[in-house]
């Protein structure tokens, strides 16, 4: 996987209190919302400990790539998971330029701006977790 990733000593709700912050400060708001194990303990009775699926997304970063490549919605927005763990909750943030590597080679390059900059904010806003 290629991710960015840090693991709080905090409380599910304190530790996406403290991430929904930290992404506001970079520009980045939380669109989407899947609460996975809620949804496999409806569906399917499986008993799993928490774990979150926000989409986040920067709308100026959005526009540009949007401009750039129409098809990229299919890789928006950038997924963040928070996840319940022995040591705490874990935060994993997805890497745009990893992400973004699918992608024809001028399609990469085209995007590669965008990328490196969504990339930098979100490694910003990990670290102030």
């Amino acid at each position: 996987m290629t991710e960015l990733r840090k693991t709080l000593r905090a409380s599910l709700a304190e530790a996406r209190a403290r991430l929904e912050t930290a992404l506001r400060e970079e520009g980045f708001g939380i669109l989407t919302e899947i609460d996975v194990a809620a949804t496999l303990k409806a569906r399917l009775g499986l008993e799993r400990p928490p774990y979150l699926i926000l989409g986040a997304c920067n709308p100026s970063l959005a526009a540009k790539a949007l401009e750039a490549e129409p098809e990229i919605g299919l890789l928006l927005p950038c997924n963040v998971v928070l996840r319940e763990t022995e040591g705490g909750v874990e935060v994993l943030i997805q890497d745009p330029e990893a992400m973004f590597r699918v992608l024809p080679e001028a399609t990469q390059r085209a995007l590669a701006p965008v990328a490196e900059e969504a990339r930098t904010r979100l490694s910003r806003a990990l670290s102030r977790l």
